[in-house]
C-alpha cells in the first residue's frame, strides 16, 4: 500500500519516519510522494584507461574501490551520457519498526530532460538511515546544470506487511555525502 498525502503527514507526525531538514511540506508533498532536494555534493569516477572492475570476483567491496572518485561541489553540469554520484540534502531515517520502506523516483520534469535519478537501485529499506545516494545519468541531448536545494527527487512510501526481523545494515547505512 502507497501512503497517500494525509497519511505522509501523519507519519511524519507519528515519527514513522523522518526527514531533516524538514522540506515545505506545501510544496514537496504530492498525491503519494514527497519531493527532496539535492546536496551541493557530487563524485564522478576518474577515467583509468584500460582499468577493469570485477564485482563478482571474490573479495571485491565497492568500499575498495571508492578512492577511484573524485569529489565536486555544487552546481555540477551533467553532459549529455555522463554519470555522476549525488546525495539528496535531507537525511532520510526509516526505523526498521515503523512497518514503512521507500522508493527514490526521479521526477518528471527531470525525466523530460533525459535525467535519470537511478540507475536500479530505487529502494530505501525499512530501517535506512542518511542521505540517499543518487546514481544520475544524462541520457538528454543537452548539459544540464544540477544545481544545490533544487528540487531532484521524489520518495514514494510503502507499508510493509510485517516488521522485518532487523532492519537494514548494508555497507550503505548511514551513507552521507
Amino acid at each position: 500500500m502507497i501512503l497517500i498525502d494525509r497519511e505522509i503527514r501523519i507519519a511524519l507526525k507519528d515519527h514513522l519516519f523522518e526527514i531533516t531538514p524538514l522540506p515545505d511540506l506545501e510544496v514537496a508533498v504530492s498525491s503519494t510522494s514527497i519531493d527532496l532536494k539535492l546536496s551541493d555534493t557530487f563524485k564522478t569516477w576518474k577515467a583509468m584507461p584500460g582499468m577493469t572492475i570485477s564485482p563478482g570476483k571474490s573479495g571485491y567491496s565497492y568500499s575498495k574501490i571508492s578512492d577511484l572518485q573524485e569529489g565536486h561541489k555544487g552546481p555540477f553540469k551533467l553532459a549529455p551520457g555522463a554519470f555522476v554520484l549525488a546525495w539528496t540534502r535531507e537525511r532520510v531515517v526509516i526505523p526498521f519498526k515503523s512497518r514503512l520502506a521507500a522508493r527514490v523516483e526521479g521526477k518528471s520534469s527531470l525525466a523530460r530532460l533525459g535525467i535519470s535519478i537511478h540507475v536500479t537501485a530505487p529502494v530505501i529499506h525499512s530501517g535506512f538511515t542518511g542521505q540517499i545516494q543518487l546514481e544520475m545519468y544524462n541520457f538528454g541531448p543537452y548539459e544540464i546544470e544540477l544545481t544545490p536545494e533544487m528540487y531532484v527527487c521524489q520518495l514514494v512510501f510503502e507499508m510493509t506487511t510485517g516488521t522485518p526481523e532487523r532492519g537494514y545494515s548494508g555497507i550503505f547505512s548511514g551513507q552521507s555525502e
